[in-house]
């Protein structure tokens, strides 16, 4: 067999194109069913769920929101109910039933502006501790929810008086290994890469990549914190190693520029946090391995431990759209399944192959 073709093969399995634009969607777990989310041209927004039914995607449920839906998340949900947050652009935080969609069962004014991003922890059976949400919007903040806690955040993270406010892009869980620990990272729009430490209330670390910070996500969010991609502008990804983190010097981290421009989505493959597939904005998706090194710490010269970044490994591309692709979303139940929207109103269903031989 030739090289080429012992490699991962990204397929386009199913494409469907949309009446609205699709800003994210996202699998629902234990279902061969996932769940856009947008706008329609009019001005209000709309969820749609689709379900793979024989190569094909039937439309199992329409619902017409008031505002335009930007993200949405299952992280916080069990597995009995697989209820769906979402934010809007009015700042609206709403967790939705999707059998009876008709009125949210948690709806809050979350923000002033609108929510870029949205992540949860705690829900189907990933990670310990109490199930939250974090937002993070334009108008500078970030949020940690419980649906139990009505009205208020359980945290608000925001600058400081006389600190300008940046636009919070993207936000991620990590580090919910026990009960009692958790960290946020947020990335803004001015390149600011930010970890809370949701257990000590405290900003852990932060760094800048120079470009605005499009997506960040930990390889994992159940373990204590291993690695963190961050995507930026320029079509550059940096890799954090967590594990070790040096007084001064931060996390050690390896950078590549992977695509000529923006790479909007950065998503970790569920059955394999060492495999994660970048989204970019001219239509294409790129599949990385990283390799760690021989040895992931070293002494520095105040003979403190400081970590050893690895290094990233293509395994393939594709280009899907003329148009960026805006969310991905490997399904949780299927190894090599995953489903991407993009802003050519279109839908697609991926299957990518041999993942267990990489």
């Amino acid at each position: 067999m030739s090289a080429a073709l012992e490699k991962p093969q990204i397929i386009a399995h199913i494409q469907k194109s949309l009446s609205y634009t699709v800003f994210d969607s996202r699998w629902i777990p234990c279902s061969a069913k996932f769940v856009c989310m947008g706008n329609f041209a009019r001005g209000s927004g709309v969820l749609q769920i689709y379900e793979v039914q024989r190569g094909e995607l039937q439309l199992v449920r329409e619902i017409e929101q008031a505002k335009p839906i930007k993200c949405g998340t299952f992280g916080a949900a069990s597995l009995q109910q697989r209820h769906l947050a979402t934010g809007d652009f009015d700042g609206g935080l709403n967790v939705w039933n999707l059998e009876v969609p008709e009125s949210p069962v948690y709806s809050v004014k979350a923000h002033k502006e609108i929510i870029n991003s949205i992540d949860g922890v705690g829900g189907l059976g990933i990670g310990d501790g109490a199930p939250e949400i974090v937002t993070g919007s334009r108008d500078g903040t970030v949020k940690v929810w419980d649906s139990r806690q009505k009205d208020r955040p359980v945290v608000n993270m925001e600058p400081v008086e006389g600190e300008t406010k940046r636009d919070c892009w993207t936000v991620a869980f990590g580090h919910a290994f026990n009960a009692q620990d958790r960290c946020v990272c947020a990335g803004y729009d001015n390149g600011d890469v930010k970890l809370f430490d949701l257990r000590n209330m405290s900003l852990r670390w932060e760094t800048n990549i120079k470009n605005g910070v499009c997506s960040v996500e930990f390889d994992r969010k159940d373990i204590n914190m291993n690695k963190l991609v961050a995507t930026s502008l320029e079509g550059k990804f940096h890799v954090f190693d967590m594990r070790t983190q040096h007084p001064t010097q931060g996390f050690a981290s390896v950078s590549e520029k992977a695509h000529k421009s923006t790479i909007w989505q950065v998503r970790h493959l569920p059955q394999n946090r060492d495999i994660f597939m970048t989204a970019g904005g001219a239509g294409n998706l790129h599949l990385w391995k990283y390799e760690y090194p021989a040895q992931r710490t070293k002494k520095g010269a105040d003979d403190v431990d400081m970590g050893v970044a690895g290094s990233v490994n293509l395994l393939q591309n594709v280009t899907l759209s003329t148009q960026p692709i805006s969310s991905l979303d490997w399904s949780p139940d299927k190894q090599g399944l995953c489903v991407c929207s993009s802003f050519d109103q279109s839908v697609r269903v991926l299957i990518v192959t041999k993942l267990n031989t990489v």
